[in-house]
């Protein structure tokens, strides 16, 4: 993208963003155009009597087509922010939350610094709870699940391109490519939306992969199996931690305190909404 020149012929990108701005949300149309520009968002600003190519005119107004459909922005550009990352995601993968970042949080303070301790995550996505965990220890293996091919490929092409090298990638449904073994820590964001729930309809949640969103009728199918299949693989005194919806958390902790976890507790998030329940199993 070459700055202004008196003869250049194509729309400015100030331009561009005003009539985007009348279509789609005002930072969508940013984030649109400064990925079809390759510059950032604060380029945009500096530079908005720049003058895109027709090339990119074109792709621009057919992004911000998709977008007005209600395609979302984590699908239009290939990318979402987690934790300290940029990741890649595909309409294979669940687009990351902010609040899945608490899970993290709370499952970093529950992983030694030190040593090699072993840590899983079920139902990986793009990867992004195994790879923060992974970047932030190091010294850690970290197993991270999931059920569909297509998903680990993501997941895998993220860890290459952050170059961690400490996650293994296993193609299996919940606990079943881990059984045997045993880890220190098990997290996992898994479904927990109601099949029938009318939101599954609406926004960006219709581009998403049914099978990452909806659980059975009450949102509980793969909370209810992890909780049981788990506890064979968390070491005495090891951690399970699980994202949930805002108003799971006494069902979520009976289904826990039911399979014999201890010191079951639903940690909030920052709207304060119960967003991750943990348990521990006994020394």
């Amino acid at each position: 993208m070459n700055l202004p020149h008196p003869d250049a012929a194509g729309p400015r990108v100030d331009q561009l963003l005003a009539d985007a701005r009348g279509r789609i949300d005002a930072i969508d149309a940013e984030v649109l155009l400064a990925h079809v520009l390759d510059r950032s968002r604060t380029w945009l600003f500096a530079y908005g009597d720049a003058v895109a190519d027709p090339a990119q005119a074109e792709r621009f107004a057919g992004l911000v087509a998709r977008r007005e459909a209600g395609e979302p922005v984590a699908y239009l550009t290939g990318r979402r922010g987690f934790w300290r990352f940029d990741l890649a995601v595909t309409p294979a993968t669940l687009i990351p939350r902010p609040e899945t970042e608490l899970l993290v949080e709370l499952a970093l303070e529950r992983i030694p610094a030190g040593g090699a301790p072993c840590v899983a995550d079920l139902g990986t996505g793009s990867g992004a709870i195994a790879l923060a965990l992974a970047y932030e220890r190091p010294g850690a293996r970290v197993i991270a699940t999931d059920a569909s091919d297509e998903a680990l490929e993501v997941a895998r092409s993220n860890a290459v391109e952050l170059g961690l090298s400490n996650v293994e990638f296993r193609l299996g449904d919940w606990c079943a490519p881990i059984a045997g073994a045993t880890f220190d820590v098990i997290a996992s964001n898994p479904p927990y939306i109601a099949r029938d729930d009318a939101h599954l309809k609406q926004g960006d949640l219709r581009f998403e992969p049914a099978t990452a969103l909806a659980s059975g009728d009450d949102g509980l199918d793969a909370i209810r199996t992890i909780a049981r299949d788990a506890l064979p693989c968390v070491r005495a005194g090891g951690w399970l931690l699980l994202e949930h919806g805002f108003d799971q958390g006494a069902a979520v902790r009976a289904l826990l305190e039911a399979q014999g976890w201890r010191d079951v507790a639903t940690a909030a998030d920052l709207e304060a909404r119960d967003r991750v329940t943990l348990g521990r199993r006994a020394m």
